[in-house]
């Protein structure tokens, strides 16, 4: 009976552990783990846009009321009061033209640096590559820029101010300023995980940065000397660029948005290094 046992209990099989994760860490594989997951990146962000205009009286109706009313406070405050300079520019359609990569940068930003925290409940529950989250919240925005843009091209009609082919390059300039948004929100996503101070300390960030940018005022303003210090903020290459794609009145920012690229490609490369590098801990941390 004991030989019987022992030879019962050893033709047991053994349940092997399997750890799902992440392949690796290369370059590679972010991509093709992004391209897999594309449908959830998707779903995802059509739920950032859903869950945001939910039981609101206005809707969608807030994307354009935001840089609507900033622009008439800007235009009172800065053009009518201060008389900041506009190049020959009506200042309403000047500044509407700098608002839209604004409201864009900063919605992504926000949206993407709180991200994580947010969807806590997820990432603890089921594995899925950490940068879809903050992805999503950044192409959110997308919808609300849209509709801005719709407003814009109807006031350039109004004012009948001429169209031309740089604005077949507004894509690129958007496509600047989410990948502006990404990089410094995968910085602060990850850290917002460890350090919930991030939370609080983004309003300030994105407050400073508005006023950092040439958006109320023009970039002449700032001394010759001091404009490759100054085009450090990316921001700076993606507004100028919108106001020479859109109105075509302002020179070329061709340095700037050089300067803008570079500042960008290093942050991003490096906010997807350290982003990689503290994924693992999320769900433990969290």
């Amino acid at each position: 009976m004991k030989a019987r046992a022992v030879t019962e209990n050893s033709i047991q099989p053994t349940i092997p552990e399997v750890l799902i994760g992440p392949a690796n860490h290369s370059m590679r594989s972010v991509f093709s783990d992004l391209w897999r997951y594309r449908e959830l990146l998707l779903f995802l962000a059509w739920r950032d846009v859903k869950v945001r205009y939910k039981q609101t009286v206005l809707g969608a109706a807030w994307a354009l009321l935001q840089p609507l009313l900033t622009m008439v406070i800007f235009s009172v405050i800065f053009g009518l009061l201060a008389g900041l300079p506009s190049e020959g520019i009506p200042y309403p359609i000047f500044t509407f033209a700098a608002l839209l990569p604004w409201q864009l940068f900063s919605f992504a930003l926000n949206m993407s640096s709180i991200s994580l925290v947010a969807d806590q409940n997820l990432i603890s529950k089921v594995y899925f590559p950490r940068l879809v989250i903050p992805l999503s919240s950044v192409l959110a925005g997308i919808l609300d820029f849209a509709i801005s843009f719709v407003v814009l091209l109807a006031m350039m009609l109004i004012l009948r101010w001429p169209f031309s082919w740089r604005l077949a390059l507004v894509p690129v300039l958007v496509l600047l300023a989410l990948a502006t948004a990404m990089a410094v929100g995968l910085w602060l996503s990850a850290l917002n995980v460890q350090y919930r101070d991030v939370r609080y300390t983004l309003p300030f960030i994105t407050q400073f940065w508005m006023y950092a940018t040439p958006i109320a005022y023009s970039s002449t303003l700032i001394p010759e000397k001091w404009m490759a210090l100054y085009s450090l903020n990316p921001m700076v290459g993606v507004v100028e660029g919108f106001r020479w794609a859109l109105l075509g009145k302002t020179e070329f920012a061709g340095v700037s948005l050089l300067i803008s690229f570079l500042v960008v490609s290093v942050l991003l490369l490096g906010g997807l290094r350290y982003f990689q590098h503290v994924e693992d801990i999320f769900a433990d941390v969290i």
